[in-house]
């Protein structure tokens, strides 16, 4: 497996896909560092030379936030919402969905687990 940015690119997989492991590179980042590389076509890794792997490296180490840094970079982004106390970031610190989603259904994920309680039960009031 070839390594980029500390990641283990799988071998068997195309560049443009393999490089979609990396935190912060999805499908147009993967293609724009492909193009830039000099690479013809959409190889497999293990079919790239070592010039080939270390040009990506450099184009991603050099122009791309990924990794570590993207990942501070987000929180940091999260915490100053919490911090300064705004609406977004209320709903970060409950868990909640923060982009205006419903939550009376669905939202599943971010709210918390139902705990059934013993001898709460659901009653008519028959007339």
């Amino acid at each position: 497996m070839a390594i980029v940015s500390g990641v283990n690119i799988p071998d068997d997989k195309r560049v443009e896909v393999s490089l979609r492991r990396i935190y912060g590179i999805g499908p147009a980042q993967a293609k724009d560092v492909v193009d830039k590389a000099g690479i013809i076509g959409n190889p497999h890794v293990r079919d790239l030379t070592d010039a080939d792997l270390a040009r990506i490296r450099g184009i991603v180490d050099r122009e791309k936030k990924v990794e570590g840094d993207l990942r501070r970079e987000v929180n940091m982004n999260i915490r100053r919402l919490i911090d300064i106390g705004s609406y977004r970031g209320l709903r970060h610190r409950r868990g909640l969905p923060v982009r205006g989603q419903r939550t009376r259904t669905n939202a599943r994920a971010k709210r918390p687990k139902r705990v059934p309680v013993a001898g709460r039960r659901h009653t008519t009031t028959r007339t």
